[in-house]
């Protein structure tokens, strides 16, 4: 149905949801392509309403999908994704309708924020991601996994009946030599367990966000997460006011987002060294034409391939802190009717 040659997947995992009751979820191993492939589906992809922005849109029933719970499967090492979406007949379709893709791992939490770890955050600029071979995030079988997407439509109709495949590429522990673990490493100018988007005032304006690193280390990769009207996302140093990374954003004429880059410090060297103790600031910066205010249609984060200095001092899940048990709670909301009718809603997490 999505993909080539169903016959070389063998099933591992059936996920399930009658199609009365909503979409069904599969997950199957293309061990030939060392992936594990998610086909999740039908989906309605509701079209966006003329002159209604993205932040609006995706408050609206039907243009988020829930939370689609899985397992992952074996012992090995996660090192990249692929997103596509098809109709009911295989046909591709343009991948941007996704405007953002989270996969979260509720076995382990993130190093920043009481929350479950977010492995992997996409937007519809993101495009497929991989890292070397010789790196990779230590996966177990029988870790918790769930993904949700949010749709961005601006076509005059409604989509029927689509199809969304998330193959996630991993590593064997045959693998020889071992690959270094990393972990994610997720920063945000305005993290909030609801969502993570913020109003953008009319012309120029930035937002900030400082935060003490609990554990140092080596950031290898890194990427971000824009919306329209973006100039660039970056990290500097509180204390010397050095910027030490800097995405620009990639846009058109009209400022309406293209790309936002990926920065590799891991490929020629060691890293880029982010010491405990040191306090940082995440910043991103808009440039916003219309003349009015945009209510939720700004973002601005990073998210990294990181090597902690001591992986015993990651903080562990505990599944009694209220934290983590809100933020689970409010991920099991995405996508589902809330009392003023209204879909629940995170935004990205995420690259």
């Amino acid at each position: 149905m999505l993909s080539a040659s169903l016959a070389l997947l063998a099933p591992l995992v059936l996920a399930t949801a009658s199609p009365d009751s909503g979409p069904t979820l599969r997950v199957t191993v293309d061990s030939s392509r060392r992936e594990v492939v998610v086909t999740a589906g039908p989906f309605v992809i509701r079209h966006m309403p003329k002159n209604m922005d993205h932040g609006m849109m995706h408050e609206m029933e039907g243009t988020t999908t829930p939370l689609l719970r899985f397992e992952w499967p074996m012992e090995a090492w996660f090192r990249g994704f692929d997103i596509s979406l098809a109709d009911g007949q295989g046909r591709p379709l343009d991948s941007r309708l996704v405007h953002h893709l989270n996969v979260m791992n509720f076995n382990r939490r993130q190093l920043l924020y009481p929350a479950v770890e977010r492995m992997v955050a996409a937007g519809s600029e993101t495009g497929s991601v991989s890292v070397p071979k010789s790196i990779g995030i230590p996966m177990q079988g029988g870790y918790q996994l769930g993904m949700y997407a949010a749709w961005n439509n601006t076509s005059d109709a409604d989509i029927e009946g689509a199809w969304l495949t998330v193959r996630l590429a991993w590593s064997p522990t045959n693998l020889a030599p071992r690959p270094e673990d990393i972990l994610p490493l997720y920063m945000d100018v305005s993290y909030s367990r609801v969502t993570d988007s913020y109003d953008l005032p009319p012309g120029k304006s930035s937002k900030s966000y400082e935060f003490t690193m609990p554990l140092g280390g080596r950031l290898l990769a890194v990427g971000g997460h824009a919306h329209d009207y973006a100039e660039f996302v970056s990290l500097e140093e509180v204390q010397s006011g050095k910027t030490i990374i800097m995405l620009k954003a990639e846009t058109d004429a009209t400022g309406l987002l293209r790309k936002m880059p990926r920065k590799y410090y891991g490929v020629r060297g060691d890293g880029l060294k982010l010491t405990e103790g040191r306090r940082y600031r995440i910043r991103a910066d808009y440039d916003n034409p219309t003349g009015a205010l945009i209510p939720n249609g700004a973002m601005g984060l990073l998210a990294g391939a990181f090597v902690p200095d001591d992986y015993a001092r990651w903080p562990a899940l505990d599944p009694n802190d209220p934290d983590i048990q809100a933020d689970i709670a409010m991920l099991e909301k995405i996508g589902k009717p809330s009392g003023g009718g209204e879909a629940g809603h995170e935004h990205m997490d995420h690259n």
